[in-house]
């Protein structure tokens, strides 16, 4: 089977050939000279119609069924994009409206197909646009090496960055208005080996308005969530690789704690959405506002509740547990397998277990893992990209810390000891309540397995 983006795909075949065609008999056609045309073909495709109708030596790659529908999905929407760069390239003097409507198309159909991130890279012969949709990368759209200078060169226009500067990594912001509605994006460059890779993400506002009960929690895990958020002091974590969805929950955490009789203040790097009625605080090291400057001083704010984005170290952590032994709660992410292992984490950057066990509330493990499509139930359509998925919903496992937990953490019991405990204290694991939604048909056994232990 050949990587179906590994060539250049030429979109004029489409205008001069029967578009529909192509489409029908799930074809796609990406090379042609003088003696033979090449296409992509799949299982399901029509060969016999394809020998009929043209009269040139015809050449085929096979390729998996539903890379071959995903390349052909949207694509009057590729041709435009095609006709856009042609234009870009044609001209002596580059004008500068075609490379803009361009990226303003793309931005519109990344937002429109539910896209966090846009990849921008070079391979071979190719500039390639990659979509993340739901946690996964797939090659929306390529088209030849050329282009790359001119877009990446508007982006950075853009977002007020430095063209010249192509050896050293940069990173900063734009908006833009998309059907009638405000978007923040943020940019990444970073050189490779032949250019850059680009990586924009897009900052989409509807993260920050789901509130805790739309997150997709299991109703026993939403309720000690939401016990642990009436405290008025202590410390609540939430755990998870990159990508588990944390930043959601936090902000859904914010919202439900948000009130005009409460200051909430927040350290963050970089700030990922602006909230109403908090004081969001953004780490800028260019100007000496350090991590650690802002932790230093944020008790003198008078805050009720205080956000750290990321607990990243032992002086993070100290300030963590000394604020919300002192009449503060906090709220705050870190790097862990699960909630046990944050225990662990916690003591491996030299935690008092004194502070530990009398501040830590609640321990919240997450992931994502990806939901059946509800347009074509799991079978594969446009609208889920031909994976079989569409959106993902949180599977977690809370650890409420009791008593008796407490007291184990005191001790700084060994890791296999507080495991039997939980065992008859009724603790779920994170693997129990994936396959809870296994049963209720939310999603399938092999993803639950594949995101639990990955």
């Amino acid at each position: 089977m050949k990587n179906i983006h590994n060539y250049n795909i030429d979109y004029s075949l489409f205008e001069k050939y029967d578009k529909e065609f192509f489409l029908e008999n799930l074809i796609l056609p990406f090379y042609e000279d003088d003696i033979c045309l090449k296409f992509y073909v799949c299982a399901s495709s029509n060969l016999t119609t394809v020998n009929e109708k043209f009269s040139k030596l015809i050449k085929y790659k096979e390729c998996e069924e539903k890379d071959l529908l995903f390349a052909l999905s949207f694509m009057d929407i590729k041709l435009e994009l095609f006709h856009l760069f042609l234009m870009a390239i044609s001209l002596h003097n580059i004008d500068e409206k075609y490379i803009q409507k361009f990226f303003d198309i793309l931005l519109k159909y990344a937002i429109l197909s539910r896209t966090s991130d846009i990849h921008i890279e070079t391979y071979k012969t190719q500039t390639i646009f990659r979509f993340r949709v739901d946690g996964s990368l797939k090659t929306f759209f390529s088209i030849d090496k050329s282009f790359f200078k001119l877009i990446s060169s508007y982006i950075k226009l853009l977002s007020n960055l430095d063209i010249t500067l192509v050896r050293l990594p940069q990173d900063s912001r734009f908006s833009m208005n998309i059907e009638n509605k405000n978007y923040d994006f943020r940019v990444s460059t970073l050189p490779t080996l032949d250019s850059e890779s680009i990586v924009i993400r897009i900052l989409d506002n509807k993260n920050i308005n789901k509130s805790l009960d739309s997150l997709g929690l299991s109703s026993h895990i939403l309720s000690s969530v939401k016990n642990a958020l009436n405290f008025t002091q202590g410390l609540v974590l939430v755990t998870g690789p990159t990508g588990s969805g944390k930043t959601t929950t936090l902000y859904s955490m914010l919202k439900y704690l948000n009130a005009d009789e409460k200051k909430i203040i927040t350290v963050e790097d970089p700030v990922e959405y602006k909230m109403d009625s908090l004081c969001q605080v953004a780490v800028n090291t260019k100007v000496g506002l350090s991590f650690e400057m802002i932790l230093k001083n944020i008790l003198r704010q008078d805050p009720d509740i205080i956000f750290i984005g990321e607990i990243r170290d032992e002086f993070s952590l100290s300030i963590a547990l000394q604020a919300s032994l002192t009449g503060h709660l906090v709220i705050a992410s870190i790097h862990a397998n699960n909630s046990v292992d944050t225990i662990s984490r916690l003591f491996d950057l030299k935690a008092d277990p004194f502070l530990v066990s009398s501040t830590l509330k609640l321990i919240l493990s997450q992931r994502l893992a990806l939901s059946f499509c509800k347009y074509c139930n799991s079978k594969g359509c446009e609208k889920c990209n031909y994976t079989s998925y569409y959106d993902r919903t949180c599977i977690a496992e809370s650890l409420k810390i009791d008593e008796k937990l407490s007291s184990l953490i005191f001790n700084k019991t060994d890791l296999n000891e507080i495991k039997e405990h939980l065992k008859v204290s009724g603790f779920k694991t994170m693997l129990e309540d994936g396959l809870i939604k296994v049963q209720d048909n939310i999603t399938s056994k092999e993803e639950i397995y594949k995101v639990v232990y990955s």
